[in-house]
């Protein structure tokens, strides 16, 4: 039977942008499980979710509900699940003879990495990104994620735009966090390009999740896409490369 995606679309090819759902479309292609993707524009995605049974993933500042893709639907075991780890760990279990996300039972491990990558000094890739995110959505999308990341970051997209000097500043900042990754990358290097070696798991995911992002929205071309790629030896083009397959 065929898992849903709940995903969120875009005016480009292919529709796929969001790093949250890429997460979740890799590892249902690396798992080799077939799906259908249903889009939801960021609006409804809320009401979607209630109208569906699929439980809040977090709480809002001001304590109420926090309903966010991607989700899946499971018509296997009639389950709706949330949040792209949880929809990890979930597979693993409900598929144990597809490759896993997390080998070896290193669930506790990738929950580490996860946090670990976000505890990082990654806000300044936001300035560069959020904004050109921003236009590639479909109007309703559009008008949401402005106005809840201007509210959040409190300026505008158009004020968000690093230029001159700082532009020069933040862009360092982003290549110094990459490059703490690939140091932890490097400690297995001699048995494979993955954060496991020669294994893919969670983490390889969940850059590549990001990398899809950036270089759809800025361009395979655009002199950004091609420093990050180009970064740590050429580590991060060549991730990419390697599971760029599992992001359709």
């Amino acid at each position: 039977m065929t898992i849903i995606l709940y995903d969120i679309p875009s005016t480009l090819p292919g529709n796929a942008w969001s790093p949250s759902t890429f997460k979740t479309r890799y590892t249902l292609n690396f798992k080799g499980l077939p799906f259908t993707t249903e889009w939801v524009e960021y609006p409804d995605i809320e009401p979607h979710c209630k109208k569906l049974g699929i439980k809040p993933t977090s709480k809002k500042d001001d304590g109420r509900d926090h309903y966010t893709l991607p989700a899946i639907y499971d018509p296997s075991t009639g389950t709706y699940i949330a949040d792209s780890f949880p929809i990890a760990e979930y597979l693993d279990k409900t598929y144990p003879d597809t490759p896993p996300i997390f080998p070896r039972n290193t669930v506790g491990l990738h929950r580490a990495f996860n946090q670990a990558v976000f505890e990082q000094n990654i806000e300044p890739l936001w300035e560069f990104i959020l904004p050109p995110s921003c236009l590639i959505l479909n109007p309703p999308s559009s008008e949401y994620f402005r106005r809840t990341r201007e509210e959040w970051l409190g300026k505008t997209m158009e004020d968000m735009v690093p230029k001159g000097e700082y532009a020069i500043k933040q862009w360092n900042k982003i290549q110094v966090f990459f490059g703490k990754i690939a140091a932890w990358y490097a400690v297995t290097d001699g048995t494979g390009p993955y954060m496991m070696g020669d294994e893919i798991s969670w983490d390889d995911i969940l850059l590549c999740s990001f990398f899809s992002w950036m270089k759809i929205v800025w361009g395979k071309d655009d002199k950004k896409w091609k420093d990050v790629a180009g970064w740590d030896g050429g580590r991060w083009g060549r991730l990419l490369q390697g599971l760029e397959k599992y992001s359709v």
